[in-house]
């Protein structure tokens, strides 16, 4: 009887919540307004000549390696950051090889890892979710052959230094090293400069969440040439869709709308951290744009929470089930409005849940 092979069926199920997302959308951290307008009208303009023809990236690649300022052989588009992940998986690892992540962090890192029937090692953040580049180092062996970090961290907002993730990157000079860089645009810093200088570093960047493309799923991967060849040979050649090339151009082009987009969650997120120190709300300072609160000691705690601000139009994300998020969730920033909406809801909703304060903050 045919069966799935015994990594795949290892593999945890993982269903995000994605349905009956009626409100205001401060939940996957997704882009609250929507991608620039450039790309719309691009979308209008698209004919059914234009979705006959397989897609084909290499154009695209160019241009958004010279927008990043890399060559076009470091340079593959994918379908999100996802398949980024899968690939560098297909293309390093194998039944015994581990792979190294931090907890709690980006779920697919380990889904991508089993299913390649790697081990899957975590290694627990560090004090207030510190970036534990000590014992992660501690842990690389001759069997280590991919490192994910995300940078910065996703539920967590915290951030490893380049000084940090260099250190990483050199003690396992035979593995692939990923940063996830999903987040950069809220952060600004990044290890793309570093690539020149580490063969087995790669940088992982997506369209999906400043620039507010996440329905089309484009990621990219940028990584030294010869390793991207070898990645490229487990490609598809149409991996990502014709709707999706003809959008990224006018989607870096528009760097104004990215830039007053991107500032207004600046000051949304800085508000929200001010109001939580104000009224006493254990939280993490974040580099993206999102925060994480603690709501309570348990998952009925911020479920609660959950529910009581769905009912108020608003979507936030119930992280009590990641390691050290217990009684935590995690709440996207929008610009503006949106901020205002959040704030305005807090109150009652700290209060209705008997939220108590006065704890200390990180």
């Amino acid at each position: 009887m045919l069966s799935p092979k015994e990594s795949v069926r290892a593999v945890p199920a993982y269903h995000p919540p994605l349905a009956g997302r009626d409100g205001l959308r401060l939940d996957f951290n997704e882009n609250t307004v929507g991608c620039s307008p450039r790309v719309l009208e691009k979308l209008q303009r698209l004919t059914a000549d234009d979705l006959t023809k397989y897609p084909e990236r290499h154009a695209v690649e160019t241009a958004v390696a010279g927008f990043l300022k890399v060559k076009a052989a470091e340079t593959l588009l994918t379908n999100g950051v996802d398949e980024a992940i899968h690939l560098l998986c297909q293309t390093y690892l194998g039944p015994g090889d581990d792979v190294l992540i931090v907890a709690p962090t980006y779920s697919m890192y380990r889904i991508y890892g089993m299913a390649a029937g790697a081990n899957v090692i975590s290694v627990p953040l560090g004090k207030n979710f510190g970036f534990p580049v000590t014992e992660l180092k501690q842990r690389v062996t001759s069997r280590t052959r991919l490192i994910a970090i995300a940078n910065p961290n996703n539920p967590t907002g915290t951030v490893a230094t380049c000084d940090q993730l260099l250190e990483l990157v050199r003690a396992a000079p035979n593995a692939a090293v990923l940063v996830d860089e999903a987040y950069v645009e809220f952060y600004g810093q990044t290890m793309i400069e570093y690539r020149s200088d580490s063969a087995n570093l790669f940088v992982a960047r997506t369209f999906s969440k400043a620039y507010g493309m996440a329905g089309l799923r484009v990621g990219v991967l940028i990584g030294n040439p010869e390793q991207m060849s070898a990645v490229r040979l487990v490609c598809s050649p149409y991996n990502v869709n014709a709707v999706a090339l003809a959008s990224v151009p006018e989607a870096i082009r528009d760097q104004s709308y990215l830039a007053e987009y991107v500032g207004g969650v600046l000051e949304a997120r800085g508000r929200l951290q001010n109001w939580l120190v104000l009224s006493g709300i254990e939280f993490w300072r974040s580099e993206a744009n999102f925060v994480l609160l603690r709501v309570g000691s348990s998952k009925a705690d911020s479920a609660r929470f959950v529910e009581k601000m769905r009912l108020r139009g608003i979507l936030v994300r119930d992280r009590s089930s990641d390691h050290g998020c217990e009684g935590c969730v995690r709440i996207t920033l929008g610009p503006g409005e949106h901020a205002d909406r959040l704030l305005e809801a807090l109150p009652s909703v700290i209060e209705e849940c008997s939220i108590a304060q006065g704890v200390s903050r990180r």
